[in-house]
């Protein structure tokens, strides 16, 4: 099993700890008290910091629990700790659910801390690279969500140009609809739910 050094910025910030055997991650907390509202993003303190050997990184990846439950997610998921990093660890925090805010209290258990081995490359540069099987496909060259047929929606409809292209994900809600302009964005969410007649309900952990 590898060692790594950790230190604790937070004397009440338990260490990283598996919850069952054979588990990747490990749990992180946050050092504070939030309140995220819809759309919102928040950047919490876990009150640790760690020193990798050489040839390892950490991965800060979300929980699935709150994921499912109340919509959170990580801004930069996953979040890289380099081998170097001495600071504390920290996460960016979004509440992805359009309705309600979600209220974590210090010590909440947020987030969860992936270690692996990660290789250092040296870059060659070439004229042409040499064939695979698969080439240049990519972005859904074979098939999946909406692949009705030759013809279907994956093409130019739900997943090309419609809901992910330019709809929902692209310019709406989370371009530049409700992420955009929430209250991160220019402080108008307040007055944007009492606009529609929405006022965001309070969820906890």
């Amino acid at each position: 099993m590898l060692e790594v050094s950790v230190r604790r910025l937070d004397p009440d910030v338990p260490l990283p700890a598996y919850a069952h055997p054979g588990d990747a991650g490990c749990d992180l907390v946050t050092t504070s008290d939030a309140d995220v509202a819809p759309g919102e993003r928040v950047l919490l303190g876990t009150g640790l910091s760690i020193a990798l050997p050489e040839g390892y990184a950490a991965f800060v990846h979300p929980r699935s629990g709150l994921a499912a439950r109340h919509g959170v997610g990580l801004v930069n998921s996953p979040g890289t700790v380099d081998a170097g990093y001495r600071g504390e660890i920290k996460l960016v925090l979004v509440n992805h659910d359009p309705r309600e805010v979600l209220r974590l209290r210090r010590l909440d258990r947020v987030a969860q801390l992936v270690v692996q081995r990660v290789e250092q490359v040296a870059w060659t540069e070439v004229a042409d690279l040499p064939d695979s099987v698969r080439g240049t496909g990519g972005h859904g060259s074979t098939g999946g969500f909406g692949d009705r047929g030759a013809g279907g929606t994956h093409g130019s409809g739900t997943h090309g140009s419609g809901t992910h292209g330019s709809g929902t994900h692209g310019s709406g809600t989370h371009g530049s609809g409700t992420q955009a302009r929430g209250t991160h964005a220019n402080g108008a969410q307040d007055s944007a739910d009492d606009a529609e007649g929405q006022v965001p309900r309070v969820r906890t952990t």
